[in-house]
């Protein structure tokens, strides 16, 4: 079994399986998998909070060598003019890495 691990060179790893959450740990380190990321999943989006609110959306990433849904929600930005770089997976020939979201 692999599973990721906070690293400085990536882990390569592959399993099928997907499950869905709305736990909102981040992955840490580098996250490479040999298979594609299921398509996005619909969200309902709630009522934004207030005008300062902005919507995360949902996004797959890779926990327990499976995929998990994180589902979206509604984040405070740390500063007024931040802006949410959205998490990302990315094809690097047969696999697939990871890029964690985070406010800029």
């Amino acid at each position: 079994m692999t599973t990721p691990v906070a690293v400085t060179t990536p882990v390569i790893v592959g399993n099928p399986a997907y499950v869905t959450t709305s736990a909102v740990t981040p992955v840490m380190g580098t996250v490479i998998v040999t298979q594609a990321p299921p398509a996005l999943q619909q969200e309902i989006v709630l009522a934004q909070p207030s005008p300062q609110h902005v919507w995360l959306a949902g996004y797959w990433t890779w926990r327990d060598s499976r995929y998990q849904w994180m589902a979206g929600r509604w984040e405070l930005p740390p500063n007024s003019g931040s802006v949410w770089i959205a998490p990302r997976w990315e094809q690097q020939g047969n696999a697939y890495k990871f890029y964690e979201g985070y406010w800029n």
